[in-house]
């Protein structure tokens, strides 16, 4: 179910409240995807870049863990859109180049489930 951002159905799934919710917090989805790719670019050794929602403030936001650290538990926030940069998940093809993997992560990215999951994250 991924979607590459350079079809046209990737508009179909921006349309509503993902989007609004992304325009909102973050000015842009291209403002998102920078903020979130240099956040974690910037994770020191291995960890996870992360989208999340906040139930308290009722908005997204960012964060970045460690190693295994959980999102949820660590931050309180739901886990929408979750970027691996252990060196396992890119360093057949990226070498030791993670901005290249972050960069190019975009295209696979499946926003019809970041938008499922963030549906459920407001939900309860």
């Amino acid at each position: 179910r991924q979607k590459c951002p350079a079809f046209p159905e990737i508009r179909i799934l921006f349309q509503g409240d993902l989007l609004e919710a992304i325009n909102r917090d973050f000015g842009s989805l291209e403002n998102l995807k920078t903020a979130l790719s240099a956040k974690t670019v910037a994770v020191q050794g291995s960890g996870w870049g992360w989208l999340g929602y906040n139930r308290t403030g009722e908005r997204l936001e960012l964060a970045a863990c460690a190693n295994q650290d959980p999102l949820e538990p660590t931050t309180g926030l739901v886990p929408l859109l979750g970027i691996d940069v252990w060196e396992h998940a890119y360093y057949l093809q990226y070498k030791n180049v993670r901005p290249d993997y972050v960069n190019a992560i975009w295209s696979v990215v499946d926003w019809a489930n970041v938008a499922e999951r963030f549906a459920a994250a407001r939900a309860n």
